[in-house]
């Protein structure tokens, strides 16, 4: 199994597409993309105020909210939804157009972002506070830390994850982890097709 720690310090900081705030790089590939030419993308965003979200033409997109009250999204084609820390991901086109308005006070938000066509993605928010088994699917799959310590161990691997670490799998498939510790954190599978 090929891993990559990556330190919450070490995450790139850069403005949206759009310009209208800050996004947090954690993981793109191929490495050395930029928001234009990524085959995949996992980042965190400030919102600070309402507005329009950034189009990406040919990108499905997930959004989790991981700080703050949340926000409602009117989504084109779909209508208004309502997020907070406690919804389940959502995922929705990213080339649809997409006005959020803030629930009460800024949020901060996990994206995880795969090209249309050529790889699909799953993000699941899970908890932990005792030690159990996961079995990885997804070639890569990526374990974010949100909140606490989590230890991760498998063949010839051994990590510790405090908030906001995350964990890159490169052959994760059936692989099994051992994970042990107390917090959150997101598994995000991503599939080639």
């Amino acid at each position: 199994m090929v891993a990559s720690l990556l330190r919450a310090a070490d995450h790139r900081r850069m403005p949206w597409k759009n310009g209208g705030g800050e996004t947090t790089e954690i993981a793109v590939f191929p490495p050395d993309a930029g928001l234009s030419d990524f085959d995949w993308r996992v980042s965190m965003a400030k919102v600070a105020g309402d507005g329009p979200f950034s189009i990406f033409p040919g990108i499905d997109r997930t959004l989790s909210i991981l700080e703050g009250n949340g926000m409602e999204l009117s989504i084109a084609g779909q209508g208004a939804v309502r997020l907070d820390a406690a919804s389940e991901p959502l995922p929705f086109p990213a080339d649809a157009a997409v006005d959020a308005r803030l629930t009460d006070g800024p949020i901060t938000d996990l994206n995880v972002m795969t090209r249309r066509g050529g790889f699909t993605h799953s993000v699941r928010r899970m908890h932990i506070d005792h030690q159990t088994a996961l079995t990885a699917t997804g070639t890569p799959a990526l374990l974010f830390c949100h909140r606490g310590t989590i230890e991760v161990d498998g063949d010839d691997l051994s990590a510790q994850l405090t908030p906001l670490d995350c964990l890159v799998l490169d052959e994760a498939a059936e692989k099994t982890l051992r994970l042990s510790g107390t917090g959150t954190f997101f598994l995000i599978e991503i599939r080639r097709g």
